[in-house]
């Protein structure tokens, strides 16, 4: 055989391995979803931004954001194996456990829960335990029954006569200003704002010394003992998708989020963000020498020793059956910061 074709022959054959490796690596992707706690919004922006921009991708994932809202049940989703991750929260993983279900937090992204408790500007309400001062409290009831009793068992004056059904409008709020209600720190201030032409008084509880974490990464034992690669790239992406949306060029992924929900303006997710970053929602604690993502044993543990102090689990509960630090914690992503 000639030098020419032997070059010719071993060109072909480089050429055809390259496209082979290229097209391995086209269908290589893992599929993996991914179900949020609501409709799309800022509060999800890491997420969707590591799929508009292509990070998920580069991580080997092919993956799809699930929304969330009220007729959805992307919890049950998780436990019934339809989708594999999940955006839980440590009081629902810790219910889990008690009730025998494997569910397990592998990425906490936010370090600080956005719940807040809001008040008009003008009712001598300076501080939290002002709160105590008013005669209605607009609660949810997952919020009466959860940090309404943290209230009631660390500050003195809060007593269930205060407590009224919170109907998700603000309208009884702004009817009485003798009232609070609950609501999102990066949501229901600014739609208060608009409706009523004032800032009202903002209280973070997480400020005040409740601690859960929020936004979770959530899935299941059975997911992490057969697929841990899947779930360290899943981790590893979302958290770099994070540190981009927050810092970087954020256009395509604010335009997947209104594409999800065509009721969501550029207003509110710039409010949204805004927030986040003034209140450590995210950049706090163990996550801003650790990364985002960050959970540790001690932070969950005094969440958990707090909803032991109120009833909200038994003591005997092995609450870290409902996390695992092994995927966070390693500084993933920060230099993009």
């Amino acid at each position: 055989m000639s030098n020419i074709l032997k070059h010719s022959v071993s060109s072909a054959l480089v050429g055809l391995g390259g496209m082979l490796a290229c097209m391995a690596g086209a269908h290589a992707a893992d599929k993996v979803s991914y179900g949020t706690n609501w409709l799309a919004q800022a509060e999800h922006g890491g997420f969707y931004q590591a799929v508009a921009d292509g990070t998920y991708a580069k991580h080997g994932l092919d993956v799809t954001i699930v929304q969330g809202g009220p007729n959805a049940a992307n919890s049950a989703l998780l436990i019934s194996g339809k989708i594999d991750f999940y955006m839980g929260g440590p009081q629902a993983e810790i219910s889990a456990v008690e009730q025998g279900i494997p569910l397990v937090d592998v990425a906490a992204i936010f370090q600080k829960d956005p719940q807040v408790l809001i008040a008009h500007p003008d009712a001598g309400i300076e501080k939290f335990e002002d709160l105590a001062k008013l005669k209605t409290l607009f609660l949810g009831k997952d919020g009466y029954l959860s940090y309404f009793e943290w209230m009631k068992a660390n500050f003195k004056g809060f007593r269930d006569e205060q407590y009224k059904p919170y109907n998700f409008s603000p309208a009884p709020f702004l009817a009485d200003k003798e009232s609070a209600q609950q609501g999102y720190l990066t949501s229901e201030p600014y739609e208060i704002q608009k409706q009523a032409g004032f800032e009202p008084k903002v209280f973070l509880l997480a400020d005040n010394g409740y601690s859960p974490y929020s936004t979770m990464i959530t899935t299941t034992k059975a997911m992490i003992d057969s697929k841990p690669d899947v779930v360290q790239r899943f981790v590893d992406a979302s958290i770099e998708g994070w540190y981009h949306y927050l810092y970087g060029d954020n256009a395509k992924a604010n335009e997947l989020i209104k594409k999800d929900n065509p009721e969501m303006t550029d207003g509110q997710i710039a409010y949204s963000i805004a927030k986040m970053k003034e209140y450590g929602i995210i950049e706090s604690g163990d996550s801003l020498d650790k990364g985002i993502g960050c959970l540790t044993d001690a932070h969950y543990k005094a969440f958990f020793d707090e909803m032991v102090a109120i009833k909200v689990f038994k003591p005997e509960t092995d609450y870290t059956k409902a996390f695992t630090t092994k995927f966070v914690c390693k500084g993933t992503g920060m230099a993009m910061k």
